[in-house]
């Protein structure tokens, strides 16, 4: 299978035509956060407050990446567990987020709501973090820099390799793998 390149912000359409399994290459910027960045940004929400970052249309990569080297915009870039984020991730899509990346599965109530929402959940391969910095070609720390690593960052990415794992339609990769493979021993 061929991957698709898929030009970020993420659009509705653009969301519409992605089916877990399809291999992916993201062009464009996206948002950085983990869990301290998705407290943050919820408790900003819940007490009315506007957000340092708009969302709608916006991919999130649930990253916390190492210092830069020589030359380099970011140092190594892996995936974090998106399960962490679960508890974050509802009031987000409400506000319009459009994409998550991490590794791992999704909680039903998350993947019910990427339905409703209209989104979709990447995993970009972990354990392969040196190379994933290779396709970051610029990072903007850009909200909550007393946070360090976990601060928001804008990267700018080219031919960003991702799997679709949840899609808009209820498709999960990871059951389908499962059905077709069955578990690991």
């Amino acid at each position: 299978m061929l991957p698709k390149s898929i030009q970020l912000p993420l659009s509705k359409e653009s969301v519409l035509e992605l089916r877990a399994g399809d291999i992916v290459l993201l062009m464009g910027d996206l948002l950085t956060a983990r869990d301290a960045a998705h407290k943050r940004l919820i408790a900003e929400i819940e007490a009315g407050n506007n957000l340092p970052v708009q969302l709608a249309g916006e991919t999130i990569y649930y990253v916390g990446p190492a210092p830069a080297g020589p030359s380099q915009p970011v140092g190594p870039a892996g995936p974090t567990t998106s399960g962490r984020m679960d508890p974050y991730t509802i009031p987000l899509l409400k506000l319009g987020l459009r994409g998550m990346i991490g590794k791992g599965y999704r909680s039903e109530p998350i993947k019910q709501a990427l339905i409703q929402h209209q989104a979709v959940y990447f995993a970009a391969v972990g354990g392969a973090a040196a190379l994933l910095s290779k396709q970051i070609q610029a990072s903007e720390i850009i909200a909550y820099s007393d946070l360090d690593t976990e601060a928001i960052r804008r990267f700018s990415v080219v031919g960003f390799p991702v799997i679709v794992v949840n899609d808009c339609y209820g498709g999960d990769a990871y059951a389908d793998g499962l059905a077709e493979y069955g578990p690991p021993n």
